[in-house]
């Protein structure tokens, strides 16, 4: 028998550590990606809780990561923000990656917003577009680093949990909806999550589009994959940061310290229209 990741002594342990620390009670979570922690600066009435302050939590090691919740209100709601999240390719186990997500959960979060920079795969799209990911591909999953892996613990869910609609329908219509109403051009598509930390190779980039991907990154679908076993649920918005690269011998390069700079320049309009998504949840006709 595989021994679990960890228990749920361990998360019920970080939940009630979490939980002495704030009068807020979060509805909502949001886990914001490389160069978009800025967005957590607009959460009102804020406590901040570094992660090494937290049990049995990971630490960020990663530019572009604060490596703290903060738990406010946004738009009228209270959410709990994470400010950095955590990587498979920092050392960590996927059960360590999402270790967050549970403790959400128990903390009473029903509705989770996650964000990340990701590179275009899809021809169509454009540096600094948003993508509102339809679907993933979760290819550390396929090759055997899911989240679930390991005993399952019956409090959080079912053992075989159903993959369809990870992302919830009522949440994507509902960011189409908000970014109508805000001129904003959303696109739709399909997330691929790699390990990293390398960046694609061109080979790679066009074997992605060719199976189907629109946006490419290294996170977002171990954490989407947690929260809808616990029966969250999930909307996913990709920032398109870079083109991704399919042909050799470019002169274009991607890097991280590109990747950060989009990231914050998009700030604005993804605070926007994730502002005007709140606040429509927080409206009792949302299901």
């Amino acid at each position: 028998m595989i021994s679990s990741p960890h228990t749920l002594e361990e998360y019920q342990t970080a939940a009630d550590f979490i939980r002495k620390r704030t009068q807020h009670q979060p509805q909502v979570g949001l886990v914001l990606g490389s160069g978009l922690s800025l967005l957590a600066e607009g959460i009102a009435s804020a406590d901040f809780l570094a992660y090494d302050q937290i049990p049995h939590f990971p630490v960020s090691t990663v530019v572009g990561h604060a490596g703290r919740l903060v738990i406010g209100e946004l738009a009228g709601l209270p959410v709990c923000a994470m400010q950095g999240r955590f990587h498979f390719y920092e050392g960590y186990s996927q059960a360590q990656v999402t270790f967050p997500i549970r403790v959400m959960h128990l903390l009473g979060i029903h509705t989770l917003i996650l964000t990340n920079a990701a590179g275009g795969i899809n021809p169509s799209f454009q540096v600094g577009n948003l993508m509102v990911i339809d679907d993933h591909i979760n290819f550390m999953g396929l090759a055997g680093f899911n989240p679930l892996y390991g005993p399952n613990i019956d409090a959080f869910g079912s053992r075989f949990p159903s993959m369809t609609d990870v992302y919830s329908p009522a949440l994507r219509a509902l960011g189409d909806r908000v970014a109508a109403q805000q001129g904003e051009a959303v696109r739709h598509g399909v997330y691929g999550a790699l390990s990293g930390p390398t960046f694609e190779t061109p080979a790679e980039v066009r074997f992605l589009r060719a199976i189907g991907v629109d946006a490419v990154g290294m996170s977002t679908a171990p954490e989407a994959t947690v929260a809808r076993h616990a029966g969250m649920r999930v909307l996913g918005i990709s920032t398109i940061t870079n083109a991704a690269i399919d042909i050799l011998n470019s002169n274009a390069e991607t890097s991280h310290e590109e990747v950060l700079e989009t990231g914050k320049a998009v700030v604005p309009r993804l605070m926007k229209l994730i502002m005007g998504v709140l606040a429509e949840i927080g409206k009792p006709s949302v299901d």
